[in-house]
């Protein structure tokens, strides 16, 4: 497998409220699939101490282990450093520059939800990941 220089692959930067659910989510599928042809980052504006369980069980269950990610606080320097930064539900507490693009993601919150509520959110943020790997011109892993 070729190495792509940081110089030379996109970076994405997934914001939700408590970096426990949707931007874990999106964050594994995105690295998942496109390995490191992409700098992939996630965080949040009021992160929580653990990971969803709800979503590590279904994330899981796509074989994709989250189970070790702990969510990160939301920086100026993330958001900085990255040229595509996709939000899901965190309102106006990320930062804007200009020259990045901005993309929010409408998805249901897991929070407080049972792994039956969490498939249908992990499978939209599959998709639409997916669509982000078209758009940024990288295909996809196997």
């Amino acid at each position: 497998m070729s190495s792509t220089p940081a110089a030379d692959r996109p970076s994405v930067l997934f914001v939700c409220v408590h970096n426990a659910g949707r931007s874990q989510m999106a964050a594994a599928f995105l690295t998942h699939l496109a390995g490191d042809a992409v700098e992939v980052r996630s965080a949040g504006s009021a992160p929580a101490d653990t990971v969803n369980p709800a979503v590590v069980e279904a994330m899981s269950e796509s074989g994709i282990d989250v189970s070790a990610e702990t969510p990160k606080v939301l920086t100026v320097e993330a958001v900085r450093a990255s040229d595509v930064v996709i939000t899901m539900g965190c309102g106006d507490t990320c930062p804007v520059f200009p020259g990045k693009t901005y993309l929010d993601w409408k998805l249901d919150d897991p929070a407080g939800q049972g792994v039956d509520a969490v498939r249908p959110i992990r499978d939209g943020i599959e998709g639409h990941v997916r669509g982000l790997l078209a758009d940024l011109g990288v295909k996809p892993r196997p």
